[in-house]
């Protein structure tokens, strides 16, 4: 049974930072990647990043580019999300997603599992 476990919200001041981290278990099959998505109050929830299987693709929303890192350790079936420079808007309850057919995909619709999300509030 696959599960997915996010840490690492919290409140923060803009221009602050985070680093999310989610941790997986029961992945016995190594090519998969791990996506970021994030769901605001009354918004739909909408692509972050994604890291393919082999660490070597990331893809990235725009409104995060250049300010979030996204990255993996395979020997521990973990991915991170380095946020720096957040910005009220940033608030959002953040969820990590794998996708085992390994498309690199933003589409929520390519993702199999998803952990239970970690809310990161940020203050202006």
């Amino acid at each position: 049974q696959v599960q997915l476990v996010e840490s690492g919200g919290g409140l923060v001041q803009a221009g602050g930072s985070l680093r999310l981290s989610c941790a997986g278990s029961g992945l016995t099959y190594k090519v998969y990647d791990f996506g970021w998505f994030r769901q605001a109050p009354g918004k739909e929830r909408e692509f972050v990043a994604v890291i393919s299987w082999s660490g070597a693709r990331t893809r990235y929303a725009d409104s995060v580019k250049d300010r979030f890192t996204i990255s993996k350790d395979s020997a521990k079936n973990t991915a991170y999300l380095q946020m720096n420079s957040l910005r009220p808007e940033d608030t959002a309850v953040y969820y990590c997603a794998v996708d085992m057919s390994a498309t690199t995909s933003s589409d929520t619709r390519r993702y199999n599992y998803w952990g239970q999300g970690t809310q990161v509030t940020v203050s202006s």
